[in-house]
């Protein structure tokens, strides 16, 4: 029985593929030139994308974090995810749920961070961090 319904699904393909193949051939013959400058235009996509690639895109070196001006700063490693979380301009609120933990701690890395750096608002923290580079 399963030789049976097997051939039968083999000819039912083959006889798929046979269609298939016609409507492609009608196809080619209507639309030749359509064909051949859309495979150009592929082809010079993809050569355009691999030269911008090669061309434009660098690996940028790992980034370390100056662990020198953060020793001598005397700065610790979750006030240093504070100030990441900062220079992407998240809240107080919105760092605190990132990190798992509340706004007040949040609040009090802020003020051990502004008093390190020698700031006084969260921009002149991330500027003066930026020159230490402590952040990217």
């Amino acid at each position: 029985m399963w030789k049976r319904i097997a051939l039968y699904g083999a000819l039912l393909a083959l006889g798929a593929a046979a269609l298939q193949w016609l409507d492609y051939q009608r196809l080619a013959r209507a639309w030749t030139t359509e064909i051949y400058i859309g495979l150009i235009a592929g082809g010079f996509l993809a050569l355009g994308l691999w030269l911008g690639r090669v061309l434009f895109v660098r690996e940028a070196a790992p980034f370390d974090g100056n662990p020198q001006a953060q020793a001598a700063l005397g700065m610790t490693g979750r006030e240093l995810d504070v100030l990441k979380e900062l220079a992407e301009g998240r809240s107080n609120k919105e760092i605190g749920r990132r990190l798992g933990i509340s706004p007040e701690t949040v609040k009090t890395h802020l003020a051990r961070l502004y008093e390190r750096l020698g700031a006084r608002r969260r921009a002149e923290a991330v500027l003066r961090a930026r020159e230490l580079g402590l952040i990217p």
